[in-house]
């Protein structure tokens, strides 16, 4: 059996101030076309569908849009979908129920109560059955109800969740899962789109997932495996990030043979509509090296010029239509960067200002100058009292 694994998608996301719908179609098309062409008999999206837990109805159409698509792919393909920590689970669980019999299969929240279970949908290939277990992001306060004293850490609260299930592990198992996994303490490559948390309180080690052939995660932004080659983080679809303007998005594509045997797992790439990029330089090199091809991109400018340039925003949007950020870094701005451990000196307004001009203007003030300041600076020491 043949499967997709993609996750966090992040729907309705903006990278800076720029809309990103048109690119998350892009994508979106891709992988459908890639479904057509390898004809997995599954996709699994495992959680942050949306970039908020209350999204825009515009991204909820996006979203409904790519469902329908891949409804009507033949032959016929199964989605299996959990909630991330972005989700609203309740909200992406609505008409789930009526959704499965079109072979969507949404977990939105995990089992909260002693009747409940993960959900596990059954599919089947020549070897026998695989089992998918769905469970979409967890806290502890969660399953408080199976505790009857005491807190749980987030590690409890997912081996109290699958201490429960009895997985046959002489079957083919599959989970989805969407939490902060680690390896013997080793984290995951991380990004600056990532919602982070102090201190590892949300930290699980993949000793949990055991029982399990493959592990499709999702929270992670980077493609990576964990621990071992069957427990992956898939990675976004597309760069939500300047740090992540040298990564390669895929998706992962798994296939399995019997039980026992190991899974095949392959990365097909994608290709954005408008990839990430820094750029470094002089104002004149970085003009002077423009690509047409590259006029749409998102960029990340760094100007090394020793002396302010003169205009540099307008002249690069003239070449360069969606700058997300345009950073200084030379001999001056380094060194006001510089601190040291030693207290600070605490300067005299004049003093300040002074220092400030002959480091703008290269020159010393005039008298004219000196007084002029002098009068300011006592106007706003009066105002002051």
């Amino acid at each position: 059996m043949k499967f997709f694994h993609i996750s966090d998608l992040h729907i309705g996301k903006q990278l800076h101030h720029y809309n990103l719908k048109e690119d998350q179609r892009y994508i979106f098309n891709q992988i459908l076309e890639h479904i057509e062409r390898e004809q997995p008999k599954a996709i699994l999206i495992a959680g942050d569908i949306y970039d908020s837990a209350v999204p825009s109805a515009e991204a909820v159409a996006l979203f409904d849009e790519f469902l329908t698509e891949l409804s009507q792919i033949k032959p016929e393909i199964t989605v299996l979908i959990i909630a991330g920590n972005h989700d609203s689970g309740k909200r992406l669980s609505y008409a789930s129920r009526i959704l499965n019999n079109s072979r969507v299969y949404i977990a939105g929240l995990p089992p909260m109560t002693e009747e409940e279970h993960i959900q596990k949908v059954v599919l089947e290939d020549i070897h026998g059955e695989i089992n998918f277990y769905l469970l979409p992001f967890t806290k502890p306060a969660f399953v408080r109800s199976f505790q009857e004293e005491g807190s749980l850490t987030y590690q409890e609260a997912i081996e109290l969740l699958l201490g429960r299930e009895e997985i046959d592990t002489t079957k083919r198992n599959v989970i989805l899962s969407h939490q902060f996994y680690v390896a013997g303490g080793k984290e995951p490559v991380q990004s600056e789109s990532e919602m982070h948390t102090v201190g590892g309180l949300d930290q699980i080690d993949i000793s949990v997932l055991a029982d399990f052939d493959y592990a499709a995660l999702g929270h992670i932004h980077r493609p990576q495996k964990m621990g071992r080659e069957t427990v992956r983080y898939c990675g976004t679809p597309l760069q939500y990030s300047i740090s992540e303007a040298s990564d390669k998005k895929s998706i992962t594509m798994v296939t399995f043979e019997e039980k026992g045997s190991t899974p095949t797992i392959e990365e097909i790439p994608l290709k954005p509509l408008h990839p990430v990029r820094k750029l470094e330089g002089t104002l004149h090199e970085i003009l002077e090296n423009a690509k047409a091809s590259q006029r749409e991109d998102f960029v990340s400018i760094t100007l090394t010029d020793d002396i302010d340039p003169y205009y540099p925003k307008e002249r690069l949007e003239e070449l360069y239509h969606r700058i997300l950020e345009l950073r200084i870094d030379n001999a001056r701005t380094r060194k006001i960067l510089d601190f040291s451990d030693a207290e600070p000196e605490i300067m005299h307004p004049k003093e300040a200002f002074l220092a400030f001009f002959t480091e703008m203007h290269g020159r010393e003030m005039t008298k004219e100058e000196s007084l002029l300041m002098d009068e300011i600076i006592l106007k706003c020491q009066e105002g002051a009292e």
